[in-house]
């Protein structure tokens, strides 16, 4: 594993600037570019030590703080370890920022994502690699969709609501995929049940896809977060070599 340089950077967007974290690794190279879409407790340390570990493997990882329209990380402040008996507080403050981010906003967002993270030295030039964990997942999946010249390959997380039977859902902007994809949904997760699964899976097979879907059983939503009590060491480790073995072949 190469040591990592890590560092905060902003981002110009059509609404305002998003502050950002920035990994790659310290060696004076390039390296394939991947955009780190956050969770919903929005950018921290354990995405900074995520985005860390993936640069350490050979990528340049940029993690936008997508909250960033209510101000810079954190933009609500977010204990050391998040536990059953805090997350009500949490979610009662998140909820209202999460649900005012649009799909308009996602798509010019990402755009300009993708732009800054092209601009890096350290990125090699061509499409990138996207990743996102619970809300983020989503956030992937429009990524690829939308800017599908950009985007190689495109992993999502315990990803929540993936596939809603909802005029709107992600899912149906299966057709516009040219990326592969992988989905490592968490067992029993309320977020994103079976039903969602199979639709989210009939979705890509039906647009021609390359996909992989996989339930990872045991595991809760959130269960590569370290700082809650979802985490889950056995399925984390599971992501990470899905996750770079899809990059490995793609980027």
């Amino acid at each position: 594993m190469a040591t990592v340089y890590g560092t905060a950077v902003d981002i110009t967007t059509e609404d305002g600037v998003a502050d950002a974290y920035l990994a790659h690794p310290d060696d004076g190279g390039t390296h394939p570019g991947v955009l780190l879409y956050m969770d919903a407790f929005g950018l921290r340390a354990q995405l900074k030590r995520m985005a860390t570990r993936l640069a350490a493997a050979g990528y340049t990882v940029l993690v936008p703080n997508v909250y960033y329209r209510h101000g810079r990380s954190p933009v609500v402040e977010i204990p050391e370890f998040i536990d059953p008996s805090n997350r009500p507080e949490i979610f009662e403050r998140l909820g209202p920022i999460m649900q005012s981010l649009t799909p308009e906003q996602v798509v010019r967002d990402a755009g300009a994502y993708l732009d800054r993270l092209a601009e890096v030295p350290q990125a090699t030039a061509g499409p990138a690699g996207v990743v996102g964990y619970c809300m983020g997942a989503i956030l992937s999946l429009r990524t690829a969709a939308t800017h599908a010249d950009r985007v190689a390959a495109a992993a999502g997380f315990h990803g929540a609501n993936l596939a809603p039977d909802a005029p709107d859902g992600p899912h149906l902007l299966a057709d516009r995929i040219t990326a592969e994809l992988y989905f490592g949904h968490a067992d029993k997760d309320h977020a994103m049940p079976p039903e969602q699964i199979d639709r989210l899976d009939r979705a890509l097979t039906a647009a021609g896809v390359r996909f992989t879907s996989e339930v990872y059983e045991g595991a809760q939503h959130g269960y590569t977060q370290a700082d809650t009590a979802a985490y889950d060491e056995a399925a984390t480790e599971r992501h990470w070599k899905a996750l770079l073995d899809l990059f490995g072949r793609t980027l």
